[in-house]
């Protein structure tokens, strides 16, 4: 499900398919291409003359994208960028509307096991942790030069660290001798601030702190809410937007946009007629959040925490 070199097995590939229902010559765009996994499906599906535009914001995912369908010509469009950004990257294409959309959110397998990209603790590596690595903030960058104040608001709203005022105080005491400038250096920090962090865990104190951090970096949440709001604008009628998030932070935006996009009246329940004149822009394709089945959680434990959500546009 990826091109051998990236190394990233796509989550809930069979039902992001099914809620997608690509038909031949539809165009789709794959907002998180990655390794090319779900967009090898899409575009066998819509063969002989369907598209596929795919968006990264990861050069090297994209390059392994490139390698992987490659064998599908001209019928792949593979494009550098973020996809909140996806309807700029669809004018510069000349497309006006599109069949499809997936986005597959979250850090990949690749990024988390390749150790110079500093997403993971498991081994000593640059605290980086940008997902476009030709620029911005890294998070060496933000916890050796923000103030504690707002290193604890980050660790509490973007990885729901009870214990991140203890942390931010920590960081900022150990900083003014050294930077803090690795993976370990950081989860060993989070492991001696936290109370019983040095007790065996299932979860690794660091956890929730690395999320944070990633998050703040790749301004991931402000990201989704643009990137949910500007693909509904390019969805023709009819056309399928799947949004597959890892953590709960994701799946509320994701959760609370489609439930807006579904919504009709919204008069006070008093009122005996609607005033409002609000119509639905889309209808549920998927109920409630579809989890991956155990059999894929087996073979691919990153699955566990996914949660696909669908919706169609009106």
């Amino acid at each position: 499900m990826a091109s051998e070199d990236f190394q990233h097995s796509s989550v809930m590939p069979k039902e992001a398919l099914e809620c997608l229902a690509p038909r031949p010559g539809e165009v789709f765009v794959d907002g998180t291409v990655g390794g090319g996994g779900h967009a090898r499906l899409i575009l066998e599906a819509t063969a002989p003359d369907g598209r596929l535009i795919g968006l990264d914001r990861d050069r090297e995912a994209l390059a392994a994208a490139g390698r992987g369908l490659a064998t599908f010509g001209d019928r792949v469009l593979l494009r550098h960028g973020n996809f909140a950004d996806i309807d700029r990257v669809l004018e510069e294409l000349g497309v006006d509307v599109v069949d499809g959309i997936l986005l597959d959110l979250g850090v990949s397998s690749f990024q988390l096991d390749t150790a110079r990209r500093g997403f993971s603790f498991q081994t000593d590596a640059p605290l980086d942790m940008r997902m476009d690595t030709s620029g911005g903030t890294t998070a060496a960058d933000a916890v050796n030069f923000l103030p504690p104040e707002e290193l604890a608001r980050i660790f509490r709203d973007y990885g729901e660290e009870r214990h991140a005022r203890r942390i931010a105080r920590r960081i900022e005491k150990v900083r003014a001798e050294a930077p803090l400038l690795t993976t370990r250096e950081l989860a060993e920090l989070v492991r001696d601030a936290v109370p019983g962090g040095r007790v065996p865990a299932r979860i690794h104190p660091a956890t929730r702190v690395f999320q944070a951090l990633r998050i703040y970096v790749n301004a991931e949440l402000d990201s989704l809410r643009d990137g949910l709001r500007r693909a509904m604008a390019v969805l023709r009628p009819g056309g399928r937007l799947v949004v597959i998030s890892f953590h709960s932070l994701e799946d509320r935006i994701v959760k609370q946009f489609f439930r807006a996009a579904v919504q009709t009246c919204t008069c006070p329940p008093g009122l005996p007629v609607c005033v409002c004149g609000r119509k639905p822009e889309a209808v549920l394709l998927t109920r409630k959040g579809l989890r991956a089945t155990d059999l894929e959680v087996a073979t691919n434990p990153r699955a566990r925490s996914a949660v696909l959500r669908a919706i169609r546009r009106l």
